[in-house]
């Protein structure tokens, strides 16, 4: 018996949580065996869907160059080989003269391989950069001589991939090491050449409900060290040209009252929550004894980044569901960078320059490729740089279409479809959905989802309660007791696409991962005859569980989110919608899950209990499978042909199943 707040619990399959039994290695490789059989029966279509996807994809590429002080920095695909070369040249043209890295090379024999860092020091003569092996995000960092092309000594087992940064000087390198709940909590400085051991602490983190990080400000001048949890934050700040001083705190952390910081040359920018919903941003004076208000807080628009250049700041803000960049100047002026007509997503894109006149910007949609932009900041020269190429891909075949979904309690919830233009009758459909974390989910554009598309199914990204799209009190309205919405709300997105003709509902999936994951499961066990497939990646399903126990990874830092329910009113209300304990009897769907045996963050024996107990009381003889990475983590396979593999195989099994 497991006992919890609300009593004890028979579960069955607690046994699961030890990760080092190997009975669940040997029941994690069973159903990878009848997983593996199942795909077998359907080979034929696996291997059509990724020829299509690799078939729509440009191999051979390179990324526009982009300059960084006195260098132009690009990166490199080739058609066979998994992972980009980094490499750069004195201009444009020559931006391949030089290569800094292959990740080929470093991935050759493992089975799992992930850059982290990858950060140039200011005079561009040293990289740090950092990789994971086995996909449980604990990383190696490395400097490598960029003159001699070739690492250093210096290696620095076991970092937390939370940011680096170097000193004005490239003598030191900070980076950040978690602790055994792999939360990202202490700040080092690295002096070159010298042994690890006598590294100095420069920040440590004691509470654990905040994560730690550290980085550069564009102008080059700061190192900033952030602590910050779901409700508040604290930022230090140190001058890069004298990096063995003490940080100075900006300000204090104040329960509720969260901000970010960025120099602006002769002030300071924050972004901050303070008496302002959808934050707002403040300027400092000489020094940053003082704020006073720079850009207003709208309600409704959240402001979730601020960005310095020597004479503008980038400002990215979420409104009616959908993002909008604008530049402000020095003068007050504010211009905002006009997108796409149709429902779309606009973001900054890699401008490393501090003293700059243009602003490099991507923009992209369910049925427009990513396009990477060059515009002057007064808007008077647009450029377009690069479109993703889409090969054997007629764009003009596809349309979207944004609707609003009603909710029981009359929220309107965005969603948007794209499907084939020339399909009118209902038809099957997939919904993906996140709502969770503030994270906002932009209309973007997919290779994969083509080949869904081409085969008569529709596809809806649904934005429920919980993610930002429509400010903070969009994320409130999905987040602790008022969790259940976002799922409510999903089954109110799906209500409305059967309403509108869209969707066909005796045809209808759902997809998501990791906490999106979490809505499948919940939606699944709330009303299992409404879905005919579900795929839940990495799903986090045994709620009440794992945030019972503190001992687990990031368990403490997750109860800013969900709640702690080893006390009510959190105990009743996260079970009343965990969806391993409402695995009751029922015809469930076809239902795909996956996992990785070294995922820190979703354990592998959450999907292991779930897909165990649905195998338990599933009335219904469509399959449920089991897939676990036995050599990666929460992301899944690292190489880009393993990825594609791995979407044929979830694309074939939502074909056969939908």
């Amino acid at each position: 018996m497991w006992q919890r707040p609300t009593g004890a619990v028979d579960d069955p399959y607690a046994w699961m949580r030890d990760l080092d039994d190997p009975d669940l290695d040997r029941y994690l490789r069973a159903e990878n065996g009848y997983a593996t059989k199942w795909f077998a029966e359907h080979a034929d279509l696996v291997g059509q869907l990724f020829t299509e996807i690799r078939s729509r994809i440009q191999e051979t590429d390179l990324s526009v160059p982009v300059r960084s002080g006195p260098w132009w920095y690009t990166t490199a695909t080739d058609e066979g080989a998994s992972y980009p070369r980094h490499l750069r040249g004195p201009s444009s043209a020559q931006a391949t003269d030089q290569l800094l890295l292959d990740e080929n090379v470093e991935a050759d024999g493992r089975d799992h391989f992930d850059v982290g860092a990858f950060d140039v020091s200011f005079d561009h003569r040293l990289l740090a950069w950092s990789f994971d092996t086995t996909g449980d995000e604990r990383y190696t960092l490395r400097i490598r001589d960029l003159d001699a092309g070739n690492d250093r000594d210096d290696r620095i087992d076991g970092i937390a991939n939370a940011g680096t940064a170097w000193s004005a000087d490239g003598r030191f390198v900070f980076y950040v090491t978690a602790d055994d709940q792999q939360r990202p909590c202490t700040v080092w400085r690295h002096e070159l050449g010298t042994p690890t051991s006598t590294d100095q602490v420069v920040f440590d983190e004691p509470d654990e409900s905040f994560y730690v990080g550290v980085g550069a400000t564009r102008s080059e001048r700061w190192i900033v060290v952030s602590a910050a949890s779901l409700d508040a934050t604290e930022m230090h700040i140190l001058d890069a040209a004298t990096p063995t001083e003490r940080p100075l705190l900006i300000q204090a952390r104040r329960p509720g009252v969260e901000y970010t910081i960025d120099d602006w040359g002769d002030r300071w920018v924050m972004l901050t929550n303070e008496g302002a919903t959808d934050f707002r941003v403040l300027q400092s004076t000489d020094d940053v004894a003082e704020w006073h208000e720079l850009v207003a807080h709208r309600t409704g628009e959240r402001i979730i980044a601020v960005d310095a250049f020597a004479d503008f700041l980038a400002l990215l803000r979420w409104s009616d569901g959908l993002p909008h960049l604008a530049l402000r100047f020095r003068d007050g002026t504010e211009r905002e960078i006009h997108g796409l007509a149709e429902p779309s997503d606009i973001d900054l894109a890699a401008n490393p320059e501090w003293n700059t006149s243009r602003i490099r910007f991507t923009m992209q949609s369910m049925t427009a490729p990513p396009a990477l932009y060059d515009e002057q900041i007064d808007g008077s020269d647009r450029r377009l740089l690069k479109q993703v190429a889409t090969p054997n891909v007629d764009l003009a075949a596809y349309e979207s279409v944004r609707r609003w979904a009603i909710a029981d309690d009359g929220a309107r919830i965005p969603v948007d479809v794209v499907g084939r233009g020339e399909t009118a009758q209902p038809g099957p459909t997939l919904v993906t959905a996140y709502g969770a974390y503030e994270v906002s989910l932009p209309p973007r554009f997919s290779v994969a989802r083509l080949s869904l598309l081409d085969r008569g199914v529709r596809v809806a990204v649904a934005h429920p309660r919980g993610g930002g799209e429509l400010g903070r009190a969009w994320y409130e309205g999905g987040r602790r007791l008022n969790k259940r919405n976002t799922f409510t709300d999903t089954l109110a997105c799906v209500d409305e696409l059967v309403a509108a003709g869209i969707a066909d509902p005796r045809h209808i999936g759902l997809r998501g991962g990791s906490a999106g994951g979490l809505l499948v499961g919940a939606c699944v066990t709330m009303q299992p005859e409404r879905f005919r497939a579900a795929v839940a990646e990495v799903p986090f399903v045994d709620v009440v569980t794992t945030m019972s126990d503190p001992s687990l990874p990031l368990t403490v830092t997750e109860w800013d989110e969900w709640g702690d329910p080893r006390a009510e009113p959190y105990a009743s209300y996260i079970e009343s919608y965990s969806p391993y304990d409402h695995t009751t009897p029922a015809a469930y769907p076809a239902v795909y899950v996956s996992a990785g045996l070294h995922d820190p963050r979703v354990s592998v024996h959450e999907p292991a209990k779930w897909i165990a107990r649905l195998r338990d009381v599933n009335t219904s003889d469509r399959p449920l499978l089991l897939v676990t990475e036995m050599g990666a983590g929460h992301l899944g396979p690292s190489g880009r042909y393993d990825a594609w593999r791995d979407e044929a195989r979830i694309l074939a099994f939502l074909l056969t199943t939908l």
